[in-house]
């Protein structure tokens, strides 16, 4: 079976500590500057702490450094990095350019990098570019079909990293400025203000609405579970969650259904078993309706009605009356409901409920037949909020030759000499007692596999003594795990030819060694990053996405017109269509 690995988000340190414990491989994490989640920062103490912890398990610490960096914040992420390494960071996500000619000036410690989703790589080609450049994983765009994606791991030698759960960036990541040319918010700054959740109509040039006050940019959220198995065949390394901004029950539904869906595919990278105490279900958590967005075929992958969470439906309404409506479901006190109410999405929640019978703190538009949804699951919720799942470690024990011997999963091994006590009136009974005691892990990281005792020559001994030797044994079994732990080390990153012979602001150059960098990878830069230009010219391409609206409005057939986004505030965007590649483009007036 092959290797993979299962790449959790984590906010904080205690949703990563759920993470590990539900069963990822690693974690990736935002330090206390420059990520692409400005609102999920964590300080150096905090990293050092889940180092610490993740490698135990030998899960490994990813942490994002994923945003385009002006050349004094390049020099401040030269010395973060240093100290990510210091501190036992397994890797970095990057996005600047400006840090992988720091790796290649040696500026850079010999931590592995990644190159992000942010850079933008979406064809074989700039994959084959990253993996020229040495880097030890690419991270591929999220619009990518099945046969792409496998394409793409046929012919490069360095780790393939996908997507397959979460909210989805309707723009191809990297290339979105809409946040900053509507308020100076940069998505590739870690400040996007999330234009794509609100909403717009779409007219025509004539001023003819054809979809009124929709949120017609907003996209359901990612779910490639009927796809794993499809992904590992082809060679995918890394499976990535979306969420650095999810809150700790999200993380760890989430985590623990992919744990035990890619368990029945492939052997993973981390060490440990899960005991969950729950059932996960992603329909029960935070989810605008899934979409497996372009891995076969396009489908819809809209949802125009709202960028909240729909949930799991429930059913439809049977009969209505003053204050209570029945329903053939089963529904808790406090449960969050929403439906469908001219257009738009609407909702309540449950005061009380008494067989099929449901009373909402409101009645409206609650009638026969109405198609109901839950987006907040009360009972499952606190059954996520007070989960003690655990992970353990596995530990066979060994009596032999005077000694017990100690072996983990990943064989690992300590011993002890046996205690020293009286002669055993009775050596079955002792044996029994061992057995018995050595099953025994208690709080600790392991679990135990076996206990074979191929020593008669055994003294007698407290069982007080048995569970003291134990727990030594597993304490010095623990630093031996952590002292053959090992940080992969990136290999030399150096020039090579980028695809494109010249690139304009979608490049993201922000700073002077990026700017170096392109033209050492025989590219011309023929302007810096949009950010850094004082006005935003007429005709920019703020936006490219395979969400086309002109396919959702059923347009694809009909005489081409000229088509155009427009704001609440009445601001229009005039919109391109690339109906070769089915993509759609959003200019600047």
């Amino acid at each position: 079976m092959k290797q993979v690995e299962l790449l959790a988000p984590a906010k904080n340190l205690e949703t990563a500590i759920a993470a590990i414990n539900s069963g990822a491989d690693a974690i990736y994490i935002g330090a206390n500057e420059f990520g692409a989640r400005k609102n999920a920062p964590n300080s150096l103490s905090d990293l050092e702490k889940l180092v610490n912890y993740a490698h135990k398990f030998y899960v490994r610490i990813h942490v994002v450094i994923n945003t385009i960096l002006n050349d004094e914040e390049l020099n401040q992420a030269i010395k973060l990095v240093e100290n990510l390494y210091s501190i036992g960071v397994d890797a970095i996500i990057v996005q600047d350019m400006g840090l992988l000619k720091a790796a290649i000036d040696g500026k850079l410690p010999p931590i592995v990098i990644h190159a992000s989703t942010q850079c933008n790589t979406r064809t074989l080609e700039k994959a084959k570019f990253f993996d020229a450049l040495g880097v030890t994983r690419v991270i591929l765009a999220r619009e990518l079909s099945l046969s792409q994606i496998d394409e793409i791991c046929k012919n490069v030698s360095c780790e393939v990293e996908t997507f397959i759960h979460g909210a989805l960036c309707v723009s191809y990541s990297g290339q979105c400025y809409l946040s900053f040319a509507n308020g100076g918010r940069s998505a590739n700054r870690g400040e996007c203000a999330q234009p794509c959740r609100k909403k717009y109509s779409l007219i025509d040039e004539s001023g003819k609405i054809i979809l009124k006050d929709k949120y017609l940019l907003s996209l359901k959220d990612f779910n490639a579970s009927n796809y794993i198995e499809n992904l590992i065949n082809s060679g995918v390394k890394s499976f990535k969650i979306e969420g650095r901004l999810k809150d700790i029950s999200y993380v760890r539904n989430v985590v623990a259904y992919y744990n035990n869906l890619i368990n029945k595919y492939a052997q993973r990278t981390s060490s440990g078993k899960v005991f969950e105490d729950f059932e996960p279900d992603v329909y029960k958590t935070f989810n605008r309706g899934y979409t497996n967005y372009f891995l076969n075929g396009r489908e819809q992958c809209f949802n125009f009605l709202s960028p909240k969470s729909r949930g799991e439906k429930i059913g439809k309404v049977k009969r209505i009356f003053k204050n209570y409506f029945e329903i053939d479901a089963k529904l808790n006190p406090q449960d969050g409901i929403c439906f469908v109410q001219d257009g738009d999405m609407t909702g309540f929640l449950v005061n009380k409920v008494d067989g099929n019978k449901v009373y909402p703190n409101k009645m409206d538009g609650i009638k026969s037949g109405l198609v109901l949804y839950r987006n907040f699951n009360s009972s499952f919720e606190r059954i996520l909020e007070n989960s003690k799942t655990v992970r353990k470690i596995a530990v066979s024990f060994k009596i032999s030759a005077g000694s017990i011997i100690v072996t983990d999963e990943n064989n690992n091994t300590v011993s002890m000499k046996l205690p020293i006590g009286e002669t055993p009136k009775n050596i079955e009974k002792l044996k029994e007692n061992y057995l018995n005691q050595l099953k025994k892990t208690g709080n600790s990281d392991f679990y135990t596999t076996s206990v074979n005792i191929e020593d008669d020559n055994l003294s007698f001994v407290p069982v007080a003594k048995i569970n003291e030797t134990r727990r030594e044994l597993l304490s010095l079994l623990m630093k031996e795990r952590l002292a053959n732990y090992k940080q992969d080390v990136q290999k030399p990153i150096h020039y090579a030819v980028f695809p494109d012979r010249k690139i304009d602001y979608r490049g993201n150059v922000f700073n002077t060694e990026a700017k170096t960098f392109y033209e050492n990878c025989k590219c011309e830069v023929l302007e810096p990053a949009l950010e850094s230009q004082l006005t935003i010219k007429s005709g920019v391409e703020l936006m490219r996405t395979k969400h086309c609206l002109k396919f959702a409005a059923g347009l694809c057939q009909q005489p081409t017109k000229k088509l155009y986004l427009v704001d609440t505030k009445g601001k229009k965007y005039p919109l391109k269509f690339d109906c070769k590649n089915c993509e759609m483009v959003i200019l600047s007036k």
